[in-house]
């Protein structure tokens, strides 16, 4: 598959460190973008973060491809189980404070301002919010293939 020169980005543009615990809530709530125009999905009982969809456009010049903006906000000391999204994934932390981890990569913290990147191959271990009182909220921009789901949960073996 052939991926844009943006694509050969660094994997992170991250500082700090951290521990998170993990849920599934995240990755079903990401999945959920798949099943409709925009709109906002409230967190589910038990969920601890909830997902908006804000814009979903064909990328011009670039033919099978889409651009999703997303906002995510999770509540305090909420996280998701490890995911992938086959796609180029730059966040922007709107507030608060969350704990970032790709596979392979040192974890880190991020607070308001700070961003971070996720290539289309890479596995998102940790996506957390690193207060148990407070929510954080990102910013999400995605490029990926309009076939492919926004999000998937990955195998033990991908995420040990």
């Amino acid at each position: 598959m052939h991926y844009p020169a943006f694509a050969k980005l660094p994997h992170a543009f991250l500082t700090g460190a951290g521990q998170t615990r993990l849920s599934l809530a995240t990755t079903v709530l990401i999945g959920t973008l798949m099943l409709g125009p925009p709109c906002a999905h409230a967190a589910a009982p038990g969920a601890t973060e909830s997902v908006t969809e804000l814009m979903t456009r064909d990328l011009s010049g670039a033919p099978g491809k889409e651009v999703r903006m997303i906002s995510v906000t999770y509540l305090p000391g909420g996280a998701s189980l490890p995911h992938r999204h086959d796609a180029q994934v730059f966040v922007y932390v709107l507030e608060g404070s969350l704990i970032m981890q790709l596979k392979g990569s040192a974890a880190v913290t991020l607070g308001p301002g700070q961003t971070f990147y996720e290539g289309p191959d890479d596995i998102h271990q940790v996506s957390a919010n690193a207060s148990r009182s407070a929510p954080a909220k990102i910013l999400v921009f995605m490029v990926k293939d309009k076939a492919k789901p926004a999000s998937r949960s990955v195998s033990a073996a991908e995420a040990p």
